[in-house]
């Protein structure tokens, strides 16, 4: 692949707008023609080897451009990623330029071998990987400091010179995708396949997700509707029902992850690879080569990561933890000053008193879970992980232990101590 990039030409005269850069206004002149430079450059020289137009409108150029790239360019970034596509013998294999006729629906005039989400994908995962290389600084902007490595879609973010990146709709695309979607009364499977190849894997599998459960509720609702309507006095018919929830609940569950790894090996999803993963924007080091794929990107100690990890990171998840239970006890107190109050006065002005603490214990959990996740998302981008699923493996765990005690603590609470302590006292 390293060989291919020498005869890539970046100019073609079809040029398709697929992703929009919006810059601030009043950008200097000079930073955007180092950002155009950059993006248009080759890859040998750090570039991104891509298309970019400024959109024109009646107003004149308003900051806003237009991103694309050659056949042939989204066919190279197509290996770059690790596309897996449906080869000619059915089978899934990571998609690589040398062996492109072996794949299915491949021809050189076959714009659509590629979907608009995976080209779409490509050019952001470009975008998103521009390093600086010697560049101090931003051009016309001393005070955004670069260094060898850093990603400078991040640092024109957080400069507030780069107000944001966003994919581009196709309108005709989307008027074709929405009539066999929802442009029609009928009662059917949604197209996920079409969905996958307009708005990408996740969105394609959400809604699958959707449809799924859908039909998987109607068994429970059919059932549970003579429960609904009658009441009946002998509760074992309620303990089946109960029993059959559960059942159900776990046979969807394992039906659904049949379903799920069928649709992601279909996509080719389920076998992306994984070793040739690009570092995140976010990630940053010094600047050295890495000795898989022998491209220059950032390197930064594991040893130093693992530290930030269990000497910084883990203390302040356990303290934010200790910090919520204290919280909750507060909550309890209040709750039984309202309920003595209560006792004391019994009036119109106690009674709403009860409600009161619930409320605010409500307001607060929701305040702490705010404040938390921004607290969280700082510290494991601090933690500096290398590959995006890292980083969100990390922020989810950190973001889920939390969520939970702080929401369902106080349920816990309730039925294994508080119940207990009156069933001692009985």
């Amino acid at each position: 692949m390293v060989e291919s990039w020498s005869f890539l030409d970046t100019v073609e005269s079809n040029f398709r707008p697929l992703v929009v850069i919006e810059l601030a206004k009043g950008t200097k002149e000079e930073t955007i023609e180092w950002l155009t430079k950059r993006i248009v450059d080759k890859k040998a020289n750090g570039g991104a080897q891509l298309l970019i137009k400024p959109l024109v409108t009646e107003n004149g150029v308003e900051n806003i451009y237009l991103v694309g790239a050659s056949h042939l360019r989204l066919l190279l970034g197509a290996e770059t990623v690790g596309l897996v596509k449906e080869c000619s013998d059915n089978s899934m294999r990571t998609f690589t330029y040398s062996s492109r006729k072996t794949f299915k629906h491949f021809a050189d005039d076959n714009h659509n071998f590629l979907t608009m989400a995976e080209c779409q994908y490509i050019i952001k995962h470009e975008l998103e990987n521009l390093r600086a290389k010697n560049e101090k600084m931003i051009p016309g902007y001393p005070q955004a400091k670069l260094y060898p490595g850093k990603s400078i879609v991040r640092r024109l973010l957080t400069s507030g010179i780069l107000v944001q990146i966003f994919p581009l709709h196709d309108r005709e695309e989307l008027k074709k995708l929405s009539h066999s979607w929802y442009g029609r009364v009928k009662v059917g499977y949604q197209p996920l396949d079409d969905i996958r190849c307009y708005f990408g894997e996740t969105i394609a599998l959400y809604f699958g997700f959707l449809e799924y459960f859908t039909f998987a509720l109607i068994p429970m609702a059919v059932i549970g509707i003579p429960y609904y309507v009658f009441a009946w006095e002998d509760y074992d018919k309620y303990v089946m029902f109960a029993t059959f929830n559960l059942l159900w609940s776990t046979v969807i569950l394992e039906v659904w992850k049949r379903i799920c790894a069928i649709l992601t090996y279909r996509w080719g999803t389920l076998l992306m690879k994984r070793q040739f993963e690009e570092p995140r924007p976010g990630f940053h080091g010094v600047l050295g080569v890495n000795p898989v794929t022998g491209r220059e990107e950032p390197v930064y100690s594991s040893i130093k990561r693992q530290l930030r990890i269990y000497l910084v990171s883990l203390p302040f998840v356990c303290l934010c933890l200790y910090f919520s239970l204290y919280v909750m006890m507060i909550y309890f107190d209040l709750e039984q000053w309202a309920l003595d109050y209560h006792k004391e006065n019994e009036s119109n002005f106690s009674s709403l008193m009860l409600y009161v603490p619930s409320i605010i214990y409500a307001v607060v959990i929701e305040i702490m879970n705010r404040i938390y996740r921004y607290a969280a998302e700082f510290l494991t981008s601090w933690e500096n992980h290398r590959l995006e699923s890292s980083y969100q493996n990390h922020l989810i765990l950190k973001v889920l232990v939390f969520n939970f005690l702080n929401c369902f603590a106080s349920l816990f609470y309730i039925a294994f101590v508080l119940f207990d302590m009156k069933l001692l006292r009985q």
